[in-house]
């Protein structure tokens, strides 16, 4: 592992947590919006991540050893729906109410959402700073011969 790995795995993670920020913000501008069926009722979702391994980065998947096990980067793998209870609300005066008055809203926690959002951007400052520091790093060294 070279030092300018250090960018593709930053870059990676980078690339993760925008798609996490993004996937908050989908759920947070969604948690409020009504439905009057259970099958139309918006669902929270979330971003599934997984490490990138060096022989995953190759392609020669046989030649794997103990180095080639390390992580090379984050990639993602797919996004789910939370399997949460929906909010079922009796609001017979609700425009989207059905027969019975029951109003459908998705199953979004807010608290934990916001939570989701500060965490993730604190994970994609973390990764700047790495790139800012190994910047650093070959600057300096770069310093050295003159």
């Amino acid at each position: 592992m070279s030092i300018s790995s250090i960018f593709d795995i930053a870059g990676s993670g980078m690339a993760a947590q925008s798609l996490r920020l993004n996937t908050t913000a989908s759920n947070l501008a969604n948690a409020q919006a009504a439905s009057s069926s259970i099958g139309e009722v918006y669902r929270a979702r979330h971003p599934v991540f997984s490490a990138v391994h060096q022989s995953e980065m190759q392609g020669d998947g046989f030649m794997s050893s103990i180095q080639d096990e390390a992580s090379v980067g984050v990639k993602v793998d797919g996004i789910v729906e939370s399997d949460a209870p929906l909010q079922k609300r009796y609001e017979p005066q609700h425009p989207k109410a059905d027969k019975e008055g029951y109003v459908y809203y998705p199953n979004v926690n807010v608290v934990e959402e916001m939570a989701d959002m500060i965490s993730s951007s604190r994970s994609f400052q973390m990764n700047v700073e790495m790139m800012n520091s190994a910047k650093t790093m070959m600057r300096g060294l770069l310093s050295l011969g003159q």
